[in-house]
């Protein structure tokens, strides 16, 4: 994490897979019986979710392995699968069922608060992007590092707030076949980004992988 091209991936991969973008119609239908000030402040509280989420996760998710014993090696190759079936899933334009489930959208039309659950955990901050900061976050070497995490953390937390205040106007723009096309792409993105937490997990389980032939 030493170069400014890992600084950009980090930022790039977390928004990538916090997907503001893909996370407007399902705002919308969430929030579809709220006024205008009430979809305000789902917006608001969903993006504070989101940032402490993932800042929670870059400080205390290390510590949480070492108590269960595991290696950060196996959570990447673990954490880069999860990452690529989300990708796969954003590849077909369908919501992945790592991220939300049907029954969890059902239960959540009966609730009058939806920004913490469903909308911040897990449809935005769920385990591919809580993986992710973990695993970026036992790759910091030095204090900055962590705190360009941390501030990356913040930046996906006011994209998905600025998403979710464009949702209607950005919806209406795109239509779903714009939508569908902007997450093909960013999948697309996601997808070589778990090829790369799995093959460097691989390497750490088994360094022979990497040995010069």
């Amino acid at each position: 994490m030493q170069e400014w091209s890992a600084y950009a991936r980090i930022v790039t991969t977390l928004f990538v897979i916090a997907n503001p973008v893909g996370a407007m119609p399902f705002f919308m239908s969430l929030t579809a019986g709220q006024t205008l000030e009430e979809r305000k402040r789902t917006a608001h509280l969903a993006a504070a979710t989101v940032a402490l989420v993932l800042m929670s996760a870059a400080v205390v998710g290390d510590s949480v392995l070492r108590v269960f014993g595991i290696h950060i090696a196996s959570f990447r190759v673990g954490g880069g699968i999860l990452i690529l079936l989300m990708a796969i899933a954003m590849l077909h334009a369908s919501p992945s069922r790592t991220r939300h489930t049907p029954e969890e959208a059902a239960e959540a039309a009966e609730k009058d608060g939806v920004a913490v659950v469903p909308l911040g955990i897990p449809l935005i901050a769920g385990p591919g992007a809580i993986s992710t900061v973990i695993i970026y976050a036992q790759q910091a070497t030095r204090w900055w590092d962590m705190v360009f995490l941390l501030l990356a953390s913040v930046f996906v937390a006011v994209s998905v707030w600025a998403a979710l205040r464009l949702a209607d106007p950005v919806s209406r723009a795109l239509g779903q076949t714009g939508i569908n096309i902007v997450t093909r792409l960013l999948g697309l993105m996601l997808a070589a980004v778990a090829v790369e937490f799995i093959t460097g997990g691989l390497v750490q389980l088994f360094p022979s992988l990497a040995a010069p032939r």
